[in-house]
């Protein structure tokens, strides 16, 4: 029995999705899998997750430098923050040959962002992956790790389309739904898998695109 249930064996596997801090320059380019520099200078808001975040939690980012930073940053803003494993499965979706290519055009042809986006829900770039693919990914990701840590919370620190696309699976919406979802840099997003015998696991969220959000748990 786990976090609060009572007189059923209910078993909570508690995610807190933390997007990484601002990308410092990324120069008006698609970026994805690019291994860019964060700028964590925003004490407050890392103060903020440092109170927010379960201390007993298993810590798991992307195998980016940006994540890796954002973790820090929350450890240095008062957090007792353990060993963070790195996960490759758990990285932005990768633009392929667009990577590093300027975002202005593409948006142009596709008629604005939005457009943009929605032409790559299904389509991948050149030897990278559509946002759908990424869907996949941390929806096994997710998954995985669910199975590893069961009953436990799980912090992960990652990107803004890896939170998307673990929303949209869980809640099983269409993938477009994901252009709707704000996450913003140091944003808490928090969401439980419910398990409960004789009956199908479920989510539940709690918190989406939190910010100052202390006193959580």
């Amino acid at each position: 029995m786990e976090h609060g249930a009572s007189c059923m064996s209910v078993t909570v596997t508690r995610w807190w999705w933390v997007r990484h801090a601002p990308v410092t320059d990324d120069g008006g380019r698609f970026y994805g899998q690019a291994d860019l520099e964060a700028d964590t200078g925003d004490f407050a808001a890392h103060r903020a997750l440092a109170e927010a975040l379960p201390p007993d939690a298993v810590w798991v980012s992307s195998h980016l430098r940006r994540t890796h930073q954002t973790a820090a940053a929350i450890g240095a803003a008062g957090y007792p923050l353990p060993e963070v494993a790195h996960h490759r499965d758990l990285a932005e979706q990768h633009f392929g040959d667009w990577q590093g290519t300027p975002r202005a055009p593409a948006y142009e042809k596709h008629g604005g962002f939005y457009g943009f986006w929605m032409s790559v829900l299904d389509k991948a770039p050149p030897n990278g992956e559509s946002f759908n693919d990424l869907r996949r990914r941390i929806g096994a990701a997710v998954q995985r790790l669910s199975a590893a840590h069961r009953g436990r919370d799980i912090v992960a620190v990652a990107h803004g389309g890896t939170i998307r696309a673990a929303l949209v699976g869980a809640f099983d919406l269409p993938s477009a739904m994901a252009l709707s979802l704000t996450i913003g840099n140091s944003s808490l997003t928090q969401m439980d898998l419910v398990e409960e015998p004789g009956r199908r696991a479920r989510w539940m969220l709690n918190l989406l695109n939190g910010y100052g959000v202390a006193g959580l748990r």
